[in-house]
């Protein structure tokens, strides 16, 4: 685990061979001249959004206006929020803003605040274990470069210049699991189920089933990476005064390490 000083942080600086990061957090850090570079996507399509208890009667994003936001404090949750509600005129200045970290998203809600960001394939998937509607706003049906790639797998600089066969053999390793994924979810959740028995197995289960086909989804390969979905995304931080910096998108990602 990476600490307080995160992923990315660890990966860039050697510490880390490999982390796990979302193309927002890789974007803003090669502005910054962070030498992490992306090896591959996980999911290809963004399958995050703003949730919330049906009873909240939040179904778009300008009924986010009187209710209370929970996230972990980040300028771009703000600005995707402004964004999203700026499509029906909606005023963000009425939202209010809590920091609930890393509180448990079914406690916050009948608790402290009203709908919160989340990945359906996780926390979307335990609301339908626990019997618990949702409203679920994706930030993918109101922009099409919201549909970034979160999460992908990195590395840094350094060992693409240096030690390329390590890289490409962690992918080779990597593939073949998330393939075996991909075909056979139960026993992928098994296998992580050993490895953490503190998880939840049915959530896990039920996690992989409903992933299987999000990873490699309408991709030739798994983790394949498109320099699109990487410029749209960063023109869209740009637009809203989230980087400082020039970004170059084929400096931040790869797909020359993944096996053919």
């Amino acid at each position: 685990m990476p600490g307080e000083s995160g992923a990315d942080q660890l990966v860039a600086s050697g510490k880390a061979d490999f982390g796990v990061s979302y193309q927002e957090s890789v974007t803003q850090a090669r502005v910054q001249e962070v030498p992490i570079v992306s090896i591959a996507a996980v999911i290809q399509h963004n399958t995050s959004g703003f949730a919330s208890p049906v009873d909240k009667n939040i179904q778009s994003p300008k009924d986010f206006e009187g209710k209370v936001y929970g996230g972990w404090g980040a300028p771009v949750e703000k600005e995707v929020i402004t964004s999203l509600m700026n499509t029906e005129d909606g005023d963000v200045e009425q939202v209010g803003f809590v920091n609930m970290g890393d509180s448990d998203f079914f406690t916050a809600v009948a608790r402290d605040i009203d709908f919160a960001w989340i990945y359906y394939g996780w926390t979307g998937v335990e609301a339908e274990l626990r019997g618990e509607e949702l409203n679920m706003i994706y930030l993918t049906d109101y922009s099409e470069k919201l549909d970034y790639y979160t999460p992908v797998l990195t590395t840094n600089e350094d060992h693409i210049e240096n030690d390329s066969e390590l890289v490409k053999a962690f992918l080779a390793a990597v593939t073949k699991g998330y393939e075996f994924s991909i075909e056979n979810p139960s026993e992928a959740a098994d296998i992580l189920i050993e490895a953490e028995p503190d998880l939840d197995a049915e959530l896990v289960k039920a996690s992989q089933e409903w992933l299987k086909d999000k990873y490699k989804d309408d991709a030739q390969r798994w983790g394949e990476q498109k320099e699109s979905v990487w410029t749209n995304y960063s023109e869209w931080m740009a637009e809203n005064g989230l980087l400082e910096g020039d970004f170059n998108a084929t400096e931040a990602f790869t797909n020359d390490y993944l096996p053919n």
